[in-house]
């Protein structure tokens, strides 16, 4: 068959080309606005973002929680949109289709329940601001930081790098470490044959050192809070004292307090009590290496 004579025009005017062709505009769209929407709220958190802050104040960490909103919820319906156009394409009445997920969702209603109390739990949680992108929380036995957050999940990074997906309605209670700003809490254990007025005044005095250093004292927000001599227990006292800090600093902080007050106390011959065991051989009983001993322990 000659090429000159191949009915082209026949081709492109069948039908199912004509889908195709649809079917590839539809996809290569929807893609346009995927990338289209993730472009975009990444140049508006670029432009949120604090580089030169320690900790981005309550307004940006806010707005950048209902950015990562309005990615899953775009997301959703573009997918949404490029099915719906699709089925439309091909033919498939879409009415149809709606009703009979109607009927499903009816039928498996106990199901959608959860659905429903996540996406419920989860508008009050973004409107209330309990907790947002970057702060430090614990969700029941889970804690760590969170990294997303949209109406059907929180997820969550632990220490260890592990990943934690929560479904928002099975959130009942939320502590948040890092709203605001936070505490270091110190109970610092001393021997008893310490004098604690001159333990209470090196410990003051390490504070007042970090508050005045370059680095550290950016991450203070006010003089430590003596509380005194909080308990006694079998080989300490226990002196409590906390610090406030920028919020998720409080670790940063405490660490080097702990640091510094350590090296000090090791200067100045104060005892960090440890347990101490006193065996007894009994009577006329010898310790390893040792001689027996009588009744008086001679």
């Amino acid at each position: 068959m000659d090429i000159k004579t191949f009915d082209w025009k026949s081709i492109v005017e069948t039908p199912w080309v004509g889908s195709i062709a649809k079917t590839l505009l539809i996809l290569g769209f929807s893609w346009l606005l995927f990338r289209g929407l993730k472009y975009g709220l990444k140049k508006f958190e670029d432009h949120l973002s604090q580089k030169a802050a320690i900790r981005e104040d309550e307004t940006t960490l806010r707005l950048k929680t209902f950015s990562h909103l309005i990615k899953w919820l775009g997301t959703v319906a573009i997918a949404v949109f490029g099915l719906y156009m699709l089925l439309e394409n091909f033919g498939i009445n879409v009415a149809p289709l709606l009703a009979g997920a109607g009927i499903v969702g009816l039928a498996f209603g106990f199901g959608g329940q959860y659905l429903i109390r996540d996406v419920i739990n989860g508008v009050f949680i973004l409107m209330e601001g309990q907790y947002r992108i970057n702060d430090v929380v614990k969700i029941g036995e889970f804690g760590g930081l969170v990294e997303g957050l949209n109406l059907r999940h929180t997820m969550l990074r632990d220490l260890e790098g592990r990943v934690i997906y929560i479904p928002n309605g099975e959130i009942k209670a939320v502590v948040n470490f890092t709203k605001g700003y936070s505490q270091a809490l110190f109970d610092i254990g001393v021997a008893y044959k310490e004098n604690v007025d001159d333990v209470m005044r090196v410990m003051k005095d390490i504070a007042m050192e970090m508050r005045q250093d370059a680095y550290f004292g950016k991450l203070i927000l006010e003089d430590m809070e003596m509380f005194g001599v909080d308990a006694f227990i079998e080989s300490a006292v226990i002196i409590k004292c906390r610090m406030k800090t920028l919020p998720i600093k409080q670790w940063e902080v405490a660490r080097e307090y702990r640091r510094r007050l350590k090296n000090r106390f090791d200067e100045l011959g104060i005892e960090i009590p440890f347990p101490h065991r006193t065996l007894y051989w009994g009577a006329g009983q010898a310790p390893v290496g040792g001689k027996p001993q009588d009744a008086t322990g001679l």
